[in-house]
């Protein structure tokens, strides 16, 4: 990189030229940092996430309400969190696994004649299963229900959870 230090006339003359070495220098540098840090900022997954905090929850007749809490095994009428054994709930009635599968599948046995056969299932009129856990159940609780409807062929399965204090929602249901 050369400078220009004055022109032929002498050297007492003003230099009428701009010196862009430095000019050139700071673009260089920033072309650098920008190349970058683009690609880091740009290198994301567009998602839409869920608005939770404000979605009402509709439920339609036809789903399933289960209920899950971990079971009484010191006999002092509070649930063990530390027990492994669930009490599972439809509706009000306690079911083990295997009645819980056996409900599942003639609920949608009794869906299918209901709607006059599998070509007229739609997103609108298949039932939806709403677990209600508690907090202390130990997940494998949780998990073991969730399997066991979808082995009975139920394709949504949801949570129903009371909303944070002071989030704006209303419970509705």
């Amino acid at each position: 990189m050369a400078m220009s230090v004055g022109d032929k006339g002498g050297e007492d003359a003003p230099m009428s030229e701009i010196n862009t070495t430095p000019l050139v220098d700071i673009m260089l540098v920033l072309l650098i940092i920008f190349l970058i840090t683009v690609p880091v900022v740009l290198e994301t997954v567009n998602l839409k996430l869920p608005d939770v905090a404000f979605e009402v929850t509709t439920t339609k007749p036809e789903n399933v309400l289960l209920s899950i809490r971990s079971a009484d095994t010191d006999g002092d009428g509070e649930p063990n969190p530390e027990s492994t054994a669930c009490e599972v709930y439809w509706g009000q009635t306690p079911v083990d696994s295997k009645q819980l599968l056996e409900r599942g599948q003639n609920k949608l046995e009794q869906l299918l004649e209901d709607i006059g056969g599998p070509q007229n299932i739609t997103e609108e009129n298949f039932p939806e299963v709403h677990i209600r856990g508690d907090v202390n159940t130990p997940y494998q609780c949780i998990g073991g229900v969730i399997y066991t409807m979808q082995y009975a062929g139920f394709q949504k399965i949801g949570f129903i959870s009371e909303p944070a204090a002071g989030s704006g929602t209303t419970s509705r249901l």
